[in-house]
């Protein structure tokens, strides 16, 4: 079996990329190749990765396969959609704690014709998270959450446009804020526009500001909160709810980054990352001609939907602790905690307005308990008829 430094000098012209959460483990991982004629490069993550092959001609990537940032074996498949020409392995790390090896899985498409490379050797290192770090202000460790964890931190270091969908109450505005936290934008303000809320012969202004005497009542020129995320990120809640005739000149700001305020002929060029959220399915309302089919792609060039709250019931219970103690916090008592049958009855019901809801019953459920330590089904009584 050849070596696999030689079937990294094969192509001289391309370039190798290392990545790993570890920076002992890229070293280990270079040092077990052995020398090479090819450039080398190191990534600290899979979403780094994905950034460093957009900006850089690689032939090989070798991945660490418990990466802390996303799945190896999702990401392996993305580049090779997105990158075709690259050759992708993926390192195994074997159990010997003493002396662990790496199994280097050739795992490129089928018909590039390259020689499955050898395995490496390598000295012990720390293993690293099996899980992916939730997003801040974010409970859940259950499998789907993971997920969404995962395609959040995939796409937040990019300007790349997101669309979040999920049922009311799933998260959607945390979701979209973690990304933001987790951006290169992170220090520019987060400007939320709720679609929904808005007037539709006020919306157009809120969005794109006015000057003085565009209208009855606009006594002073103001800026919109498009204008207002400039370095930010522009989150569009309940984007659904838009009319046609915003959802044109909404378009214009997607495509162009261009903003044209009321009673004025100029344009204003804002840097503002989109994001866009709702609860309804987008593309039956294209089919129904009440939602613009070019705007539609526009925004949901990364769509990332959200689970029910009775879909990941694993994260029932530690949401529900979670804002218990905060409702302890908050009023300067003692923590409480949930009896064994409330937190059966907990569990038990469907939770159809999922994560907002389950919030409310606790908090009335922590009234209800006045100064005892322990949430019982006496105060989740009215709670418990609907179960």
């Amino acid at each position: 079996m050849p070596a696999a430094s030689a079937v990294l000098t094969r192509d001289r012209e391309g370039k190798l990329l290392v990545a790993s959460s570890l920076e002992e483990c890229r070293k280990r991982i270079l040092a077990g190749l052995g020398p090479t004629a090819v450039p080398t490069s190191e990534a600290t993550g899979g979403a780094d990765a994905l950034i460093k092959l957009e900006s850089d001609d690689f032939r090989t990537v070798l991945l660490d396969s418990q990466l802390e940032d996303l799945d190896a074996e999702e990401l392996a498949e993305i580049i090779r959609a997105r990158f075709p020409q690259v050759n992708v392995v993926v390192l195994e790390r074997g159990k010997d704690a003493e002396q662990l090896s790496f199994d280097l899985r050739e795992s490129c498409a089928a018909d590039t014709g390259r020689e499955s490379p050898a395995e490496a050797g390598a000295d012990a290192i720390e293993g690293a998270a099996a899980t992916v770090d939730a997003l801040p202000k974010m409970i859940g460790t259950s499998q789907k959450m993971q997920q969404i964890y995962r395609l959040a931190r995939l796409v937040a270091p990019r300007d790349t446009a997101a669309l979040i969908v999920g049922a009311t109450g799933t998260g959607k505005e945390l979701v979209a804020r973690g990304i933001h936290d987790l951006s290169r934008r992170s220090q520019g303000p987060f400007i939320v526009v709720n679609c929904a809320a808005i007037p539709e012969s006020l919306l157009e202004a809120e969005l794109f500001g006015f000057t003085r005497g565009a209208f009855t009542g606009a006594f002073q020129s103001r800026l919109g909160r498009i204008h207002a995320a400039h370095g930010g990120t522009l989150l569009l809640d309940e984007v659904g709810e838009l009319p046609l005739s915003m959802q044109a000149k909404l378009l214009r700001f997607v495509q162009e980054g261009e903003v044209q305020r009321l009673g004025s002929a100029d344009l204003f060029r804002v840097d503002a990352r989109l994001i866009a959220a709702t609860n309804a399915d987008l593309l039956q309302r294209v089919r129904e001609k009440q939602f613009r089919e070019d705007l539609y792609y526009r925004l949901a060039v990364f769509p990332i939907a959200l689970p029910r709250l009775q879909d990941r019931w694993e994260d029932i219970l530690p949401l529900g602790r979670h804002f218990l103690a905060e409702l302890c916090v908050a009023a300067g008592v003692p923590r409480k905690s949930f009896s064994a049958e409330a937190a059966h009855t907990l569990q038990k019901y469907s939770w159809p307005g999922n994560v907002r809801e389950l919030q409310h019953w606790v908090e009335r459920a922590f009234v209800l308990s006045e100064a005892n330590e322990e949430i019982g089904t006496a105060d989740l009584s009215m709670f418990a008829e609907a179960v």
